[in-house]
């Protein structure tokens, strides 16, 4: 299983828009960083975790013709936004399998409801299909996904777990229940948002504290 990532930057990406900050000021090309995403490929598999404002970026990037599904963590913009740059998938490949995590189905389909409406659809509209995601395991291809439940502030979101992988954004806060499905990893991605605390990301040192006890 190979994992690519197409972005670690923060909601805004790095750098911000008229931002002095020294980190936006940076020529480091680490401090060039587009909307957190992941790509997943094993075998002839490819799924894609969160599609934010750079997906198409992203996409273009990596030169990727083909992907099998997108997996979402919650619904703010950063993780969602680039849903309509499917269009492409869709006309090659035809409905593209959207994993949604239960609560957020309804805000999907009303932010893009010309994606899910069946009525006076736009012929160029892309098409899609929902898999609703509970906090339970499902298949995804060939393997097993384990979603992980944790805070992000006052929002529950998704984690995944795939064999020894987990991928983890946007963490606050999480029980001890769901910190067991994160043991015994050979890989975690886990977000460190910055060295100051932060009231619904992890800074850090609260991930190093995180990783520590696991």
């Amino acid at each position: 299983m190979k994992i690519t990532f197409l972005g670690t930057g923060t909601s805004q990406g790095i750098p911000v828009i008229g931002s002095t900050h020294p980190v936006c000021l940076s020529t480091d090309s680490k401090d060039k960083r587009l909307r957190s995403s992941i790509m997943i490929t094993w075998k002839d598999y490819r799924f894609i975790i969160d599609c934010g404002a750079d997906f198409r970026q992203q996409m273009l990037r990596e030169n990727i013709s083909e992907i099998n599904g997108i997996l979402f963590t919650h619904e703010h913009a950063d993780h969602t936004a680039g849903l309509d740059d499917i269009r492409p998938f869709c006309h090659k490949m035809g409905d593209m399998p959207l994993y949604v995590p239960e609560r957020i189905v309804t805000d999907l389909e009303r932010r893009f409801n010309y994606i899910f409406t069946q009525v006076n659809r736009y012929p160029g509209a892309p098409k899609a299909k929902i898999q609703v995601v509970e906090n339970k395991n499902f298949n995804l291809g060939n393997k097993t996904v384990l979603p992980i439940e944790f805070m992000h502030g006052r929002i529950p979101i998704f984690g995944y777990r795939i064999d020894n992988f987990a991928y983890i954004t946007d963490l606050k806060t999480i029980s001890n229940q769901e910190k067991e499905k994160l043991k015994n990893l050979d890989v975690l991605v886990l977000n460190a948002l910055r060295i100051e605390p932060h009231p619904t990301h992890l800074s850090l040192e609260d991930a190093l504290n995180l990783i520590e006890e696991l």
